[in-house]
Formats: C-alpha cells, structure tokens, sequence
C-alpha cells in the first residue's frame, strides 16, 4: 500500500467480532502453509485468558497485522521445547497470569502492508507490555524461511550466522534481530508442516532491563535520585562543634530539597590544622586525623535525623603509623561504610607522608549501586572501569585542587569516567583560602554532575553546574533507568562494545578487602 492512501493508522485489541477478517489476513500473510490460520475456538481462548496479550494494527479501519502472545512459567518448558508444548497442543492451557515470561505465539503482517513497519509497531507494544507487567523477557520460536534454499550446504547454526553477517537475507530473522531480539538456541522440529524452514526456528529473546524480582521486604530502590552537592567555603573555625554546625546548616537545606545524597568535598575539614599551624605540617595533619571518628559519627546521626545519605568527603585517619587519606558513607539507615584514597598525590605523600589505601568496592544504596572516588584516583580509568563492572551507576568524587589547572584534570577526567562507564558522576569541591593552615593555602573549584553523551541526556554532557569558587549548594535529578536504555539501545554502546578478546581489566584479589 502506498502511504499517499493511508489515512489512519491503528494499534488496538483484538475482538471476537474480528475474526473472520483476521482469518483471511492469516491466509494471506502464509500462503506458503495453507490451512496455518487459528480456528475461532483458539482466538477466543486467547481472549479469554489473556486479553491484553492479542493486538492487531489497522490501516483505514482495516487488520494489517496481528500479535498474539501468552504468560508461561518459563522453567517448566526451558530452551528445548516445541511449538506444540509451548502451546499445551494448541489449547494455550499453559498460560499462567503468575507467570515470569512473555511468549510470542504469532506475529504477522499482510503482504500489502510490509515495507510500513508496521511490525515494529507490534514488537514495541510488546516490551511495553512486558515491562508493564514486570516479566523478565519475551521469547518466541522464530521461523527461518529462506533457510530451505540453503539447507543442502549449511547447516541451521552456520545460515543463522550467514543472515547475522548480512551474507543473506532472511525477511523473518533479519527483521527480528534488528528489533533487539537475540538469538539463544536452534531448536528442531519446533514446527510442524513448517517446510521452509526445515521445521527448524530460532529461540529467540529481548531481556527487559526493568524486571525486578518479586520480594517480601518493602524496600525499594529508588530509580529517580536526587543529587545534593555542597561546594564548601574554607573558613577559620573553633573547632569541631562549629564546623559540624556549618555542615548540618547544608544537609539541612539538602534534606528540605528532599536529597538523596549529600556529597561533601576532600579534607573539608582541614581549617581545624590551623590550631596545629605552629607544628610541622606532617604533624599538623596528624592532628587532624584525631578528629575523624568523631566527625563520622556526628555525620551518621545527621545523616538519620535528615533521612539523607551523606558522603564524607574525605579526611585523614590514621592506621598504626600509617596515614589514610578516606571517607565515610553514613546511611540513612544508620549504617556506615569507609572508602579509601588509593592513588595519593607526590604532595600528600611528600609533604604529610600520607598512604595510598587498597580497598576498591561498589556501595549498595536505597538508590542503587554506587562508587566513591576521591580527587587523584578519577584520573585513572581502570578503577571507575572496575566498579561499572560491578554494576556502579552513580559515581561520586569528592576532590581538593588549588589551581585552575589541578581542577581541569579532576574535572575532565571525571566526565570521560561518565561517558566511557555510562554513568552519572557527581564531584565536589572547596573554595576560598586558609592563609593560617600550611599546604591549603588557597582552593578553586566548580562543582558538576556529569551525565553520558547521548539523546536522553544534555547535549554537552553536563546535568548542573555550581559558580565557580563560590560557596553553594548544587541539586539536580538524575534517572537511573536512562542509563539502562543507554546500555541496550544507545547510539553507541560503551560498555557493551569493548573488544574483551583483546583486552580486559581484571582486579588482584587483595584490592576488595
């Protein structure tokens, strides 16, 4: 049909009274296998078990083509089944509204209408469907049609191979494997009376990234998270009650903007040295690690009485004789995980003699997996890298720069990390200067939630932004589930596209503790 004559175009649910018609569209679209149609008896059961399941698509008010599917319990059948089992012998008894997949039983468009995507339509009300009703994927036997003109030189797996190559052209499976269906298993005899294709199909799948397991507990895991960064003026305090003052005046204000998480800068705690300026500063930021398991817990109760999750920044601790450059996520549950610093830098090292850490790990959150970077360690991909594996969506950075250029690198590094892991990556700083603390003289920072490159997101990469150098909350939204849709059907696919018979990054066993 030409498009010039369509006037109106139709994606509805199948009625009884749509029988007879859908009856001739099923002789025309197999007119290789006569006698394939569905007696009246079967589209009645299917109407009756499972109404939403049954769609057809209509062109002026005629059927164009048609979608019929079934709930099973897709352990009782497994990938070795037939078209008649999968059926219970065509009577569609083994559809189970408690079922956890959607099985394709038909889809078909009348000769006339192909070339118009119509069956797009079909499969995308499909996923639809799926992810509505919380089942873990489609599948379906598909058919192999051009397959009997090969069947003497190839076998199934190798003319599967052939079409996925674009070596030849299989209408049926082309159009499938470019609707995000992949290929699982060859079966046999899956189709009676099939000739075409040798009674052979191809177990076909589509995995619904949004399926979530059913549980007993009433945890949820939020998938639109709210952002709280705080761009923190370094200023002369008394001691720690002021300081914890200041920082409950921002998780004040992030909790009322209804935050998920508060993130804190690097040593945002660093003008308490300035009681210890007289000492050498090696000593001086030893003094300062006397304040950190204080300091966790006034953060830990903060982070309960504000219904927030907090992260630290970062502060010195010391292990022994050893100096740590970490932090701490305080729960909103009340639980507390550290992190450490593992890459520090030739001036921490010099200068305060500090350590680099070894432990590398996500973080599970009420919001989904996380990962704590500080300052130094986003500059190296691999560790980001090792977290994406883990399943990290949102990374955090609390960093320290002193200099323009020292901030350039945390920052681009930072969004390189967001593009390349298909991640959301937040990084907070400091601002404004210590004239009385040695080695943090001066701060410059712009606080940043990055985002990937792609449709969904901004154009340049950038979901919010603070002023720079000066003291400001920053809040934005950012939504998990976009990066499931990134993951499976972006423009490009970073993390799904790496070469791993070329490469691979793999962590030692003692780099988890």
């Amino acid at each position: 049909m030409e498009q010039k004559t369509i006037q109106n175009i139709e994606l509805t649910y199948l009625s009884p009274e749509d029988y007879e018609e859908l009856k001739q569209a099923m002789i025309s679209a197999y007119q290789s296998m006569p006698d394939a149609y569905w007696k009246q008896h079967h589209i009645q059961k299917l109407l009756d078990v499972f109404p939403e399941g049954q769609v057809v698509v209509k062109v002026n008010n005629q059927i164009a083509g048609c979608a019929l599917s079934i709930i099973v319990d897709y352990e009782k059948f497994g990938d070795q089944h037939t078209y008649k089992q999968i059926t219970g012998d065509y009577s569609f008894n083994t559809h189970s509204d408690d079922g956890d997949t959607l099985y394709g039983i038909d889809v078909f468009v009348k000769p006339e209408f192909r070339g118009l995507r119509l069956g797009r339509r079909l499969y995308e009300y499909r996923k639809e469907l799926c992810e509505k009703l919380n089942l873990k994927a489609i599948v379906f036997g598909g058919r192999i049609p051009n397959y009997h003109k090969y069947a003497k030189k190839l076998s199934p797996k190798e003319y599967i191979e052939k079409v996925r190559s674009r070596e030849i052209h299989d209408p049926v499976l082309n159009f499938q494997l470019s609707n995000d269906f992949h290929p699982i298993k060859v079966l046999k005899g899956y189709l009676r009376g099939d000739d075409r294709s040798k009674e052979y199909a191809v177990l076909l799948k589509w995995v619904n990234i949004y399926y979530e397991e059913p549980t007993q507990k009433a945890r949820l895991i939020k998938r639109e998270v709210r952002l709280g960064l705080v761009q923190w003026q370094m200023r002369p305090y008394k001691g720690i009650e002021d300081l914890m003052q200041q920082a409950e005046y921002f998780v004040d204000a992030l909790s009322g903007y209804k935050s998920d998480f508060a993130l804190f800068p690097e040593f945002f705690n660093g003008p308490l040295m300035a009681e210890y300026n007289h000492l050498s500063e090696a000593e001086a930021v030893r003094e300062l690690a006397r304040f950190t398991e204080d300091l966790v817990q006034e953060f830990s109760k903060l982070s309960i009485s504000y219904n927030i999750n907090i992260i630290t920044g970062s502060m010195p601790e010391l292990r022994g004789e050893n100096l740590y450059n970490v932090g701490f996520l305080c729960k909103r549950d009340g639980s507390i995980e550290r992190y450490e610093k593992l890459h520090v830098t030739p001036d921490e090292n010099k200068v305060w003699g500090m350590k680099g850490g070894s432990g590398l790990k996500t973080f599970d959150t009420d919001c989904g997996k996380i990962g704590i970077l500080i300052c130094y360690d986003v500059e190296f991909p691999e560790l980001s890298r090792l977290l994406a594996d883990e399943g990290m969506d949102i990374l955090f950075v609390p960093f320290l720069t002193d200099t323009q250029n020292g901030y350039s690198r945390v920052r681009h590094c930072a969004q390189a990390r967001a593009i390349e892991n298909e991640c959301f990556v937040a990084i907070a700083g400091s601002v404004g200067n210590l004239p009385k603390v040695h080695n943090m003289d001066i701060q410059y920072a712009q606080s940043m939630v990055f985002t990937p490159c792609d449709f969904a997101f901004p154009t340049n990469g950038i979901k919010a932004e603070t002023t720079p150098n000066t003291e400001m909350i920053l809040i934005a939204d950012v939504d998990v589930d976009q990066l499931r849709e990134l993951h499976n059907y972006g423009s490009v696919k970073n993390l799904k596209d790496r070469r791993l018979d070329l490469f691979e990054v793999k962590r030692r066993k003692s780099s988890n503790r």
